[in-house]
């Protein structure tokens, strides 16, 4: 029910403008979103790489309502990278197609990706074309398959979700593609005609797709904080003989920052999901709804920080 809650306040906009001018809701934010601004995500990107972490930066923010919109993100990607490249830091980008404008005009989605991506490859950097609710899976994948992989390569790839019956048919096609594939779980309310209702399908369709793209796939990111899975799959490496450096472990900004480190000092890649941006509120509450202790978490820390001040 919580999590249901949770996931129903992440699409009230009229609650996100509420928030927003609320310095609790922006201390909430702040553990797991690097600020407003281009500058902050690179001071977080900086701090990461010293940490000898590497990044995956994403503009938060779905569904532009006009082609102006999509065309301000589209230069806030390409600025993104060039200072990324300028910064000589370890990280790459994420993009929603919905906020290149897809359900405004494809063609412009298409323009707009086009010149991301191609100054990635100017870069010899990477663009993830991030993955949104099921209605836009196929359309997703089409786009990824028919247009952008085969001009541009392995400078970008996509993301799937266990969470989604479809999956296991898509780690198939993206590994006989060689092309690069995110997994996650998924964070978006589904109807269970589409996605696994139960966390344990989900968990379990996660680690069959995971071993699937670790033994046959083209560099995947294991994007999970679930401690069972990743020693599933650093046993699974070992029992197969995967080198370190055939995948990478992916976990969120601000997410079990204690594994994070212990993980990189065993040797293994780790890439760091950073979000930033103005539109941080959906992308809170949906982080919420994967994990509601995280709420506890959060609320504790601040009040005994509050309560560090006072003294």
């Amino acid at each position: 029910m919580l999590r249901a809650g949770l996931l129903w306040l992440s699409e009230q906009p009229q609650v996100f403008r509420f928030v927003r001018s609320s310095r609790l809701a922006q201390k909430f934010a702040s553990r797991f979103v690097a600020g407003e601004t281009i500058d902050s995500a690179i001071r977080v990107l900086k701090d990461l790489n010293a940490a000898n972490l590497t990044v995956s930066l994403d503009l938060l923010g779905e569904s532009v309502h006009s082609a102006e919109e999509a065309k301000a993100a589209q230069q806030a990607y390409l600025e993104l990278l060039d200072r990324i490249q300028g910064e000589g830091g370890s990280g790459n980008v994420s993009v929603k197609l919905t906020q290149m404008g897809l359900d405004i005009d494809e063609a412009l989605c298409v323009a707009n990706l086009r010149s991301i991506i191609g100054r990635a490859k100017q870069y010899h950097s990477f663009v993830r074309l991030d993955m949104e609710g099921s209605e836009y899976t196929e359309r997703t994948l089409t786009l990824f398959k028919r247009t952008l992989y085969p001009e541009f390569g392995q400078t970008t790839g996509v993301v799937l979700q266990s969470y989604l019956r479809r999956t296991a048919q898509d780690v198939d096609a993206m590994i006989g593609l060689a092309a690069r594939v995110r997994l996650c779980k998924g964070a978006y309310q589904e109807p269970a005609t589409v996605a696994f209702p139960n966390k344990a399908d989900v968990d379990a369709n996660y680690v069959a797709c995971m071993e699937q793209l670790m033994e046959r796939g083209n560099y995947p990111g294991l994007a999970t904080h679930d401690e069972q899975i990743i020693e599933h799959a650093k046993a699974f490496a070992k029992r197969k003989g995967i080198g370190a450096e055939r995948f990478e472990f992916q976990m969120l900004y601000g997410v079990r920052r204690d594994l994070q480190v212990k993980l990189r000092k065993e040797g293994w890649n780790l890439r760091v999901y950073v979000p930033y941006g103005t539109h941080w509120y959906p992308y809170l509450m949906r982080r919420l709804a994967e994990r509601p202790a995280n709420l506890w978490f959060i609320l504790g820390n601040v009040i005994r920080e509050s309560l560090r001040r006072k003294n």
